[in-house]
């Protein structure tokens, strides 16, 4: 099938009638098949993922995009794993990226999230991925569920809340809170390590990035205890994490070594990069916090996992919703890599 009409086809799932991993123009309400491969290091990929795309739906994408400047489009239906849906990649070699915030808001309404990406990186190729572990890696906040078992919760919330509203930095901020935790059994710490949710689809997203020779890595403002354990469950490579110091089996209420704040985040993810000699579009960092924003902004690639709206408007994409195996969208668009 060389051309499809879109205003003639009914069915629901628009990826059943074209072939995956080629590119089509559009022209008139046609997709015409072309050899083309778009340059990935030149233009916008607006990536669209996470329900079936009718051909009204798709249309309705397109004339989003035209609206904001987004012409002469090129549209590729791809699936990075079986146990994802077909995403739809519509390039185009002209404009800026939209604000995450007005992509988000459009596409919430259409029932899909919808990302865009300049020089993507490969996955094909080496790369690393640095994440976050509390509300990324992991579902909870550790240090908010230690002080919850050790019935000291509200004095740490309070705590958290100053540094929410600017009034401390996040030393500050972590030192007073880990203060909160002094004389806190080391058995508590153990319960809670063996019972650490995991993000949904962060395993699978590891084993996918493992299988394609990836670096994976923690960053994290939490605690060495807990992303040990994370890194035993989704095998990472390596981890970086605040030290709790110990006396006698109890948590003596300091914090000891280098804090891993905002600014070490970035050097961790500039000192692994230099490390294996990646390029910088080769590096992803993914977080949800403020904490993390200085990380996903050395990072080739910066992904905001069900961010506040402030780190989503300040990311180059974010997952909204859904498994975490999303994030494989951003890295296997079929494009020409070559320089």
């Amino acid at each position: 099938m060389s051309q499809l009409s879109l205003a003639a086809t009914s069915s629901a799932n628009l990826a059943e009638e074209i072939i995956l991993n080629c590119w089509y123009e559009i022209k008139n309400n046609h997709l015409i098949q072309t050899n083309l491969l778009p340059k990935a290091n030149h233009g916008v990929a607006s990536v669209a993922f996470g329900c079936d795309f009718s051909a009204a739906k798709l249309l309705n994408l397109v004339e989003f995009l035209s609206q904001h400047g987004f012409s002469n489009l090129s549209i590729c239906c791809y699936q990075p794993t079986e146990t994802l849906l077909p995403a739809w990649c519509l390039y185009s070699d002209s404009q800026k990226p939209l604000s995450p915030l007005l992509l988000q808001a459009f596409s919430a309404e259409q029932g899909y999230q919808l990302v865009q990406l300049t020089n993507p990186a490969n996955v094909n190729e080496a790369g690393l991925l640095l994440m976050d572990m509390d509300s990324t890696a992991i579902t909870i906040e550790c240090i908010d569920e230690i002080a919850r078992l050790a019935d000291v919760y509200d004095d740490v919330a309070a705590v958290t809340a100053q540094a929410m509203a600017g009034q401390l930095d996040f030393t500050q901020s972590l030192n007073q809170r880990v203060a909160k935790l002094a004389g806190i059994d080391v058995a508590l710490i153990n319960e809670l390590k063996l019972n650490l949710p995991l993000m949904p689809g962060i395993t699978e997203l590891c084993q996918y990035l493992k299988a394609h020779n990836w670096h994976l890595a923690i960053a994290s403002g939490g605690f060495v205890p807990f992303a040990e354990h994370v890194q035993s469950l989704i095998g990472l490579d390596e981890v970086h994490a605040n030290t709790l110091e110990f006396k006698d089996n109890r948590l003596t209420g300091k914090v000891t070594g280098t804090i891993v704040d905002a600014e070490q985040k970035a050097r961790v993810l500039e000192q692994i990069q230099q490390r294996l000699g990646l390029d910088n579009r080769q590096t992803v960092a993914m977080g949800d916090g403020a904490n993390d924003l200085k990380m996903m902004a050395k990072a080739g690639l910066g992904v905001a996992v069900h961010g506040k709206p402030k780190v989503v408007e300040q990311a180059d994409t974010a997952i909204n919703e859904g498994s975490l195996l999303q994030v494989a969208y951003l890295l296997a668009i079929p494009l020409d890599y070559t320089l």
